[in-house]
Formats: structure tokens, sequence, C-alpha cells
């Protein structure tokens, strides 16, 4: 997989992988405690470039510090990630091939945020859609401090991976809610948050990270 690691003037730390004049191009957040180099992005962005898509994975700021030592701290306001995963879509836009189609989208926290910015870069023509790696619903044992509002009217093209017992929301409690027709619903059999099955089971992480894989670019190629 050819990788191009850098950082930019506001100490985001990137990582652009796959042919970048490839005719989609994702754009990928982290989640709140790993950066974009844990083993979960890393197979995800690999898979992506062996199916032709070009990516750019970032971190926010907050993550990006501690490459250069700075201090363990827990993420910032959403507000300002927001405004950071803007700026990325922005410095990404400006570069890309006229013909690309940019996908915004990131693993738990990181899916979050680009859902938050999703509908008006949608609007805006910017983004092509969006797309989530265990979209985190609710914390972990509180299912009843949803975090779907803004789903229930999303009208920008959306995907989400999600594993069958995610404990920031399993298929049984996600199934119930009420999210956008624009939203289709991927599932890891017997999958975790990071899409990994029990070993009893009968699946195995490798087919379930393929599988995502495989329903990102479908959903890439239907838009």
């Amino acid at each position: 997989m050819s990788t191009t690691p850098k950082s930019t003037s506001s100490n985001t730390f990137v990582i652009d992988s796959g042919p970048q004049n490839a005719a989609f191009k994702l754009i990928i957040a982290h989640g709140a405690g790993a950066g974009i180099t844990f083993l979960f992005l890393e197979t995800i962005t690999s898979l992506m470039v062996e199916r032709g898509f070009a990516v750019t994975r970032f971190e926010f700021g907050y993550m990006a510090a501690r490459r250069t030592g700075g201090p363990r701290r827990p993420p910032p306001s959403f507000e300002q990630l927001t405004q950071e995963y803007v700026s990325m879509l922005k410095s990404v836009s400006a570069t890309k091939p006229a013909h690309q189609r940019l996908l915004i989208g990131g693993k738990s926290m990181g899916g979050r945020i680009a859902s938050l910015i999703a509908q008006d870069a949608f609007d805006d023509s910017a983004i092509a859609g969006l797309f989530c790696l265990g979209y985190p619903f609710h914390p972990p044992g509180k299912p009843d401090l949803l975090r779907t509002a803004h789903l229930e009217t999303l009208t920008c093209p959306t995907l989400i991976v999600q594993g069958e017992r995610d404990p920031f929301g399993n298929r049984h409690d996600v199934e119930s809610y009420t999210l956008s027709p624009k939203i289709k619903v991927h599932w890891s059999p017997d999958g975790d948050h990071d899409l990994g099955p029990r070993g009893h089971s009968g699946h195995v992480r490798k087919d379930n990270l393929a599988a995502a894989a495989d329903a990102i670019a479908s959903f890439a190629h239907a838009l």
C-alpha cells in the first residue's frame, strides 16, 4: 500500500494512501482514544486501496500533538472537532482531481463528527456521501443517551458499518431507532466495536473487515 504521511500547518497528522487520481477518495478520521495508525484503520485503508480507492486519514489536533510529545489529553469540544474536519475537507477538496468524488467518515467518534458536518457538505456538493465505522449511537451501558437526532433527517447518502453486538449500539437496539431512509446499515456478524466476532461464533475478523470494505465500495459506486 502506497502511503504518504505528512504534517499540516494546523498540526494535523495526515496519511494519503492509494491512487490519488482514483474515482473516489475516502477521508477517514479516528476514534476518541487511538490515532490513524492503529491496526483497525490500517487494515480498512489497505482493503480500500486494494479496491481502487484513494484514502486520506487524518488526526485531529489533540491526537496529532501526542506524536510530538504532547500530553494525552481527551478530545476537545465537538465544535472544535467539527471545525477541524471542515478544514480538512476544504484542504482535500482544493487539491483533488476534478473528476474525483469525496466521501467523508471515520471510526467511532470520527464518524460521528463527520456525520455532524455531512449535511452541509452534501448540500454544498462538496461530498457524495458519508460512511461511519462503528457509529457510537450511545455511550456503552447508557442506551437512553442517544446520539441520533441529526440522523433522523439526514438526506446525505450514508452507510453505517456496525458490529451486531457493538456496545455503542447493537443490532437489536439500532433496528428500533428512527433513522433517515438515506441511511443504510451493514451489519458485521457477531462483531464488536471493531467488527471483531467471538471465537466460537463461526465468523472471523478478517472476513468481517473484508465484507465491510466491500460494503463501502458498493455504496460508493452506487452513488
